[in-house]
């Protein structure tokens, strides 16, 4: 089991460790997404990723939109190197309940990852 484009493409494996994958194919969308972007976000910490990637993933599996996030890091550049481009953006989500309970979803609504360093054009 791989967090990759590629390593979803094995559904029976993530079904039976219990988490959800996207009805659409997230690799289509961050095609898309890349020749025309709709939605650019600045800073792809955590909070970003979970919580607006997972508006963005909720519109994309209510057919409310065709297109990802464009997520740019303007401090933090690591963060795309090691979180983002090695699973091509893609992102685990798990939400804790408080009866124990989990809600466990792959999110790939997050289509592009770049790092804006100081004197980029």
């Amino acid at each position: 089991m791989k967090l990759t484009y590629e390593g979803l493409k094995d559904r029976t494996v993530w079904a039976a460790a219990g988490i959800d994958l996207p009805d659409y194919d997230p690799e289509a969308v961050s095609l898309r997404t890349r020749e025309h972007p709709v939605w650019v976000h600045l800073g792809i910490g955590n909070i970003f990723r979970f919580f607006l990637g997972g508006i963005a993933d909720r519109l994309l599996r209510e057919n409310l939109t065709d297109r990802g996030i464009t997520c740019v890091e303007t401090f933090d550049y690591e963060i795309v190197d090691r979180i983002y481009q090695p699973f091509d953006n893609l992102a685990l989500a798990v939400t804790l309940y408080k009866d124990g309970s989990q809600k466990r979803r792959v999110l790939g609504s997050l289509s592009e990852a770049l790092a804006l360093r100081p004197g980029d054009k």
